[in-house]
């Protein structure tokens, strides 16, 4: 019996010690370019799930061996940085729709082309019109949206105009790509403020209409920029996803499974890491008070994070928000890689998180002052 405790004791203290190296060399992934140490940028992926298992240690012995604690304790005091770019610790307010007169509120969300494109009767269009009713409940002054969708053929939904009529956002800037038969497909950007002045960078060797919008708004008087992007996706497959679920229960070999799966991660960091650089320069020279919004594809824990918000921009979920804050509903429920950014010219004065199962990610919304 005190063999078999031996063992024991030491697997589990090899295992403590192998994650909390693998959690110290998460929290290095923002500081590495992910083309080098992709390996390490792939653990930042994880950097959670890796924080929640320091965590569990940290209890399991408090149990058996409460000296070993520091095992687990030491790694996740150092890590603090990173673990605060991760999980917000502000009370819960229930956000307040009645807005303002000198707040601005922007909305951002991956509508995943609304789901439905073609004119019809069948669930994808019931899930569209929901999608339209929740935007309009935001009553939001400025709209930002990833993956739009419209069309001029009146056999498919001209979102366009709906959102320009119905909604009542009569300026606007939409960079498309022609999706072929009179369908356009990308980034948007929607105000019921006056637009004075708006521009596009495309981003190189993207498969998808990749693009950094940017539209110069006024408001009582004063003009800020607001950016929306959408950086490199994992373009995963059906087959893909089937993959990963397959992992998850345990179906199938997960090397085989998933030696795709990681090459597709692998080129998308790499491709991310040259967008950031572009925005980050583009960003550089700003004008006005800026918010950026975007799909960034990524982890806060990334180098396409850190590089995009550096030390100018707050990030307004970290300020105003609770928890993990998940954005995308699949794959794992500790993905948060959409963003609501600003630089310290605003006053963060509400977020919200709609957790409805629309799009595959949900709408984000703050409202924020321009400092006087």
């Amino acid at each position: 019996m005190a063999t078999y405790r031996r063992i024991t004791k030491g697997v589990f203290l090899a295992l403590n010690i192998t994650v909390s190296v693998v959690f110290l060399l998460a929290c290095l992934a923002p500081e590495l370019d992910p083309a080098r140490w992709w390996a390490i940028s792939l653990l930042g992926l994880g950097f959670v799930l890796i924080a929640i298992t320091l965590v569990a240690f940290i209890f399991f012995w408090l149990v058996f061996k409460p000296r070993f604690v520091l095992l687990s304790l030491l790694p996740l005091l150092v890590g603090y940085k990173s673990i605060a770019l991760f999980f917000a610790f502000n009370t819960t307010q229930k956000f307040n729709y009645q807005k303002d007169k000198d707040t601005v509120r922007i909305a951002h969300w991956n509508v995943a082309r609304f789901i439905e494109q073609h004119r019809n009767n069948n669930r994808g269009s019931q899930i569209r019109l929901k999608m339209m009713d929740q935007i309009k409940e935001q009553n939001a002054d400025v709209l930002c949206f990833q993956e739009f969708f419209t069309s001029t053929d009146t056999a498919y939904y001209n979102n366009l105009a709906y959102i320009i009529k119905e909604l009542g956002y009569p300026h606007y800037y939409f960079a498309w790509r022609n999706d072929g038969n009179k369908q356009w497909f990308g980034n948007a950007i929607f105000s019921r403020l006056p637009i004075i002045d708006s521009g596009k960078v495309n981003f190189p060797h993207a498969a998808y209409p990749e693009t950094l919008l940017h539209a110069d708004i006024v408001h009582n008087n004063d003009t800020f920029r607001v950016y929306t992007t959408h950086l490199q996706s994992l373009a995963f497959k059906k087959e893909d996803f089937d993959n990963i679920e397959e992992i998850k229960e345990g179906q199938t070999n997960p090397l085989r499974s998933s030696r795709g799966i990681f090459g597709k991660v692998r080129r998308a960091m790499v491709v991310r890491k040259e967008q950031a650089g572009i925005i980050s320069e583009m960003l550089s020279n700003d004008p006005y008070p800026t918010i950026l919004t975007g799909d960034f594809n990524d982890v806060p824990n990334s180098y396409a994070y850190a590089t995009i918000k550096n030390d100018k921009f707050q990030d307004i979920f970290l300020e105003k928000g609770f928890g993990v804050g998940r954005t995308y509903v699949d794959i794992s429920p500790t993905l948060r890689i959409d963003y609501l950014f600003a630089t310290k010219d605003f006053e963060i004065k509400q977020f919200n998180r709609i957790v409805r199962m629309l799009s595959d990610h949900y709408m984000l919304v703050t409202d924020v002052r321009l400092k006087k």
